[in-house]
């Protein structure tokens, strides 16, 4: 008989991703979706239709399903207090998703699972003290401290994207001005390329945006990658602005690795790079001295993965198979 599985989901603000993994953490089926999420039924809904696919190609006993979404999450209830980018706040969220499916679900911050993988298994493996940062839509967040994922007094804990860095920053949709997000994020980037552009008409950037293709980051990164001018100055800036933010985390909290996913980090050294020449300018001996700042390994499928592995854990799983 075919060992049981979990599934994890990872909703974003502009997919929602799936996939069953047994109890090594091997994926075995994915499924996306894309999640315009115009109300919270139809998110459900499109969350639902992810991992219903996943379940029906998996054609194994399901254990549990853990979700991670954008949002400061009650753990006690598994209500989302409050999110930004999606219409949840408020939803009785995990007790409505275990109803419709069944089984035990598991729900937690998308960025604070994501950093439960790669602490675990990832590019912050080995270390006590370590600090994720999740760039997309918007920017999320862990911690670990002392070999522990902290999650705080509710389970609210790591949203290093609302510190606030420019007190005459632009307005925030948390509701309050200036915070890294708007600064540094795949939404910020998609304002400052606009600019970038515009100084720079002989640019490939221009010229895409003139003959009418749509302008993503993922386009933005190619063009970088490529060598064109104003797509690099524009990589370069949110870099050292997501620099500042990490010279922050740093002096707080003395991490030994920062690292940095999202789908934002296959700018990879483009970004990473004016971000570390920032820390090295602002952060504070000794701790500048020893972080790490290095990208995900799981990349863009790691609050995914944090996801089913915190269904694992919750399950027992986990603890079963090691």
């Amino acid at each position: 008989m075919p060992a049981p599985c979990v599934i994890g989901v990872d909703v974003g603000g502009t997919k929602v991703l799936a996939c069953d993994v047994d109890a090594g953490l091997t994926v075995h089926h994915r499924a996306l979706r894309r999640s315009p999420a115009p109300s919270s039924d139809v998110l459900l809904d499109t969350i639902l239709s992810a991992i219903v696919e996943v379940r029906d190609a998996a054609e194994r006993e399901l254990l549990a399903v853990g979700i991670g979404i954008p949002s400061m999450i009650d753990q006690r209830t598994g209500v989302p207090e409050f999110t930004a980018h999606l219409p949840l706040t408020g939803v009785p969220f995990r007790d409505v998703m275990a109803e419709r499916l069944g089984v035990p679900v598991f729900v937690g911050n998308d960025a604070t699972l994501a950093t439960l993988v790669e602490h675990r298994f990832g590019a912050a493996r080995g270390v006590p003290d370590a600090v994720m940062l999740t760039m997309g839509t918007g920017i999320g967040g862990g911690l670990v401290m002392d070999g522990r994922l902290v999650h705080g007094a509710v389970g609210a804990a790591g949203e290093p994207g609302h510190m606030v860095v420019d007190v005459d920053g632009p307005p925030c949709v948390c509701g309050s001005v200036g915070c890294l997000e708007t600064l540094a994020s795949g939404t910020a980037l998609a304002r400052e390329e606009r600019g970038s552009r515009a100084a720079a008409h002989d640019s490939e950037l221009a010229r895409a945006a003139a003959s009418g293709r749509e302008i993503t980051g993922a386009l933005v990164t190619e063009l970088a990658h490529d060598g064109d001018r104003a797509a690099r100055d524009v990589m370069a800036l949110i870099g050292m602005r997501l620099g500042l933010g990490i010279a922050n985390l740093v002096n707080l909290l003395n991490p030994s690795v920062v690292v940095v996913g999202g789908g934002m980090v296959a700018a990879g050294e483009l970004l990473l790079e004016p971000a570390r020449t920032v820390v090295r300018e602002r952060a504070l001996p000794p701790s500048r001295d020893v972080v790490r700042i290095v990208p995900a390994r799981f990349g863009e499928e790691a609050g995914m993965l944090g996801a089913a592995l915190f269904a694992l854990d919750g399950s027992g799983a986990a603890a079963a198979a090691a």
